[in-house]
């Protein structure tokens, strides 16, 4: 499994800036932060989580699906992530406990992206359809 480092973030552009106007706003509370480590049952959930992610990748990125498409139960709208980066955010959770903000994918084609549940229909289907079957 090939885990993304910390460092291959972009740097911060106002590390040990004394002049950072994030300064300003004091303390921000993004929210409750785990403080126990992960379950065995949640690690067992994320691993399987990452494995069925690989394959909804190699069947679906051919067929043009860019990544996932979430409905963010905290401000209401859509989250696009590309395979590489719903996987890393995935790897990052199970080695810290937690996920790390990141940039949201640009100006994404909502068309490109499908939800979890639709890729595990395609895979469940892609499954039950018999190897000399016509169907395609």
């Amino acid at each position: 499994m090939n885990l993304v480092p910390y460092d291959a973030m972009p740097p911060d552009p106002f590390a040990d800036d004394p002049e950072d106007p994030a300064n300003e706003l004091g303390a921000v509370d993004h929210g409750e932060e785990r403080t126990e480590p992960l379950s065995e049952t949640e690690r067992a959930e994320l691993l399987e989580d990452l494995a069925d992610l690989t394959v909804y990748q190699a069947l679906l990125e051919p067929r043009g699906v860019r990544g996932i498409v979430v409905d963010c139960g905290d401000c209401a709208e859509p989250h696009y992530h590309d395979w590489e980066l719903l996987r890393a955010s995935l790897e990052q959770f199970l080695e810290a406990g937690q996920m790390r903000p990141h940039e949201p994918a640009f100006d994404p084609d909502p068309v490109h992206y499908v939800t979890w549940d639709y890729c595990r229909g395609f895979a469940d289907a892609v499954r039950t359809v018999p190897e000399n079957s016509d169907a395609h």
